[in-house]
């Protein structure tokens, strides 16, 4: 099933999780997918990272058990900085050939030490590259609170819109810390005319050390509540992952209220945490 179909009947609920290191496809992640798979999520997403063709071989496994194994709806990411139009064709014929018709379309993050390819500059490029290779449902990223590389948020959701207007068919944000900024972006978003779901983009933050990455990486605010929330936590990592998770739960049960059209959690391969945060808000997400 295209995953776009999903929003017609439901309040969407969706994992991420990535390839271990390990190219072999040690246990672990079938072990966490066994566990995720236990709390019914509408499809499982697979990043794809800039490790060359052993990463896509990753993804495209670990997407390939997640539809036929565990009979459960698989997005595989896809970035093109570094890859030739042969590699994305080679990429787009094994995928259909494991049954997977959800791509999430990323340009993917620049690498001062690799020289990109040409092929595709910009996400717009490879999904239009997908749209005229196969009967795919794509998928984009989209950053409530601006792209780090985007001159200002009003050329950011028009470039945004580019992407729509190429052949998206829904998009996940960014994670993010504070709801308003999601609420904002969906109204920039409503004016400029685009109307396919849009997913909130969730990550439970249960270290400093990951929240101080996150931050460097995405450039995300952090709201003075969560703030106070690291700060009084953080020499207690029992405490601390607690306080995460009930701080994304309170996230998603206000993002619920609104309407939104779904959520997506980012699980870092931690099938504890998954299981916690869909338990608490299992009964706020509509049923088909």
């Amino acid at each position: 099933m295209k995953t776009s179909e999903l929003f017609k009947v439901k309040t969407v609920l969706s994992f991420e999780v990535f390839p271990p290191k390990k190219t072999s496809l040690p246990d672990t992640i079938y072990k966490t997918l066994d566990q995720l798979n236990d709390l019914y999520p509408d499809f499982i997403s697979v990043t794809y990272s800039a490790g060359g063709s052993d990463n896509s071989a990753a993804t495209i496994a670990i997407s390939s058990a997640i539809k036929n194994r565990y009979q459960r709806e698989a997005v595989a990411h896809l970035t093109c900085i570094n890859q030739s139009k042969e590699d994305v064709l080679s990429l787009l014929q094994q995928l259909e050939a494991n049954h997977i018709e959800n791509i999430l379309a990323l340009r993917g993050d620049l690498n001062p030490s690799v020289s990109p390819q040409q092929d595709f500059k910009h996400a717009s490029d490879l999904i239009a590259f997908i749209k005229a290779h196969g009967d795919f449902n794509i998928i984009a990223a989209c950053y409530p609170e601006g792209h780090g590389e985007a001159p200002s948020i009003a050329a950011d959701i028009r470039n945004l819109k580019i992407k729509v207007e190429t052949g998206v068919n829904h998009l996940i944000s960014q994670l993010f810390f504070d709801n308003q900024y999601f609420y904002t972006f969906l109204e920039r978003a409503e004016c400029a005319g685009i109307d396919v779901p849009i997913e909130a983009g969730i990550m439970p933050v249960i270290n400093k050390k990951q929240i101080e990455r996150m931050v460097t990486l995405c450039g995300v605010d952090l709201p003075k509540k969560f703030i106070k929330m690291m700060e009084r936590y953080e020499n207690n990592p029992e405490a601390m992952r607690d306080a995460g998770i009930a701080y994304a739960v309170d996230q998603i049960v206000d993002l619920v209220a609104q309407g939104v059209d779904g959520i997506h959690l980012y699980t870092m391969n931690n099938a504890y945490i998954a299981r916690k945060i869909s338990e608490a808000v299992k009964s706020l997400i509509t049923s088909p």
